[in-house]
């Protein structure tokens, strides 16, 4: 059984997948505690409510999503497997062969600190790399850096201008650039855009695009979008 803490049908805001539809299956706990953490209801509980579901269960309530065109099977259906930390639940990898097996596309957002290696093959992986200012710096399992390819991608959420500079060289230490996208996400509310955007312009880290949360852009800090 999977611990499920929402399913729920938005656009794609934090990936190189941005503006997409996208369905989330939001899995319920986490193995880190980050100080800016924006779903702790998806990890400590709280007014969140955490419901087992089996594989089939989750993959129903994804299809269910679509219904609204009358079953009919869209091309390009996008599904983000996330949490918490989806990995630290055994059954997550089911979940991903069988929505891979219905045709759509899969993403599994990681806190980095697990082996990608469970995730069967056609999953677009996204790793994070914890930061200095999570206060889970150092977590990071380097042995992933050889698994990943051109189909997964690397996202630092950063806090601050030394998180941002901490990431660039992290990136150029491990030749990041020629293995996979690299997304530098701000925490809004600690690092203003414009602040990110121009150190960026500035200092053109090799390979690194800015993204901003889209869904939080369009509907503000709110859950199930």
């Amino acid at each position: 059984m999977l611990t499920v803490s929402e399913i729920f049908l938005s656009v794609q805001g934090e990936s190189t997948r941005w503006g997409r539809p996208c369905s989330f299956v939001r899995l319920f706990g986490c193995n880190l505690r980050c100080v800016w953490c924006d779903t702790k209801y998806a990890r400590d509980g709280g007014d969140g409510v955490a419901t087992a579901m089996s594989v089939p269960d989750v993959i129903a309530a994804v299809e269910g999503l679509y219904s609204g065109k009358g079953g009919q099977k869209e091309e390009g259906r996008l599904v983000e497997i996330t949490g918490g930390e989806p990995l630290l639940q055994p059954e997550t990898p089911d979940l991903c062969a069988g929505l891979l097996s219905l045709g759509y596309e899969v993403m599994v957002e990681t806190n980095g600190s697990l082996d990608i290696c469970v995730l069967p093959p056609g999953v677009r992986r996204v790793v994070d790399v914890k930061c200095p200012d999570s206060g889970e710096g150092g977590v990071f399992l380097t042995d992933n850096i050889g698994l990943m390819g051109p189909s997964d991608e690397l996202k630092f959420v950063v806090a601050s201008i030394s998180d941002a500079i901490w990431a660039a060289d992290f990136c150029d230490r491990h030749a990041l650039a020629a293995r996979c996208p690299i997304i530098f996400s701000p925490v809004a509310s600690l690092l203003p855009y414009d602040a990110l955007a121009e150190w960026m312009v500035k200092t053109r880290p090799t390979g690194v695009r800015m993204a901003v949360q889209l869904h939080k852009v369009i509907w503000g800090d709110r859950r199930g979008v």
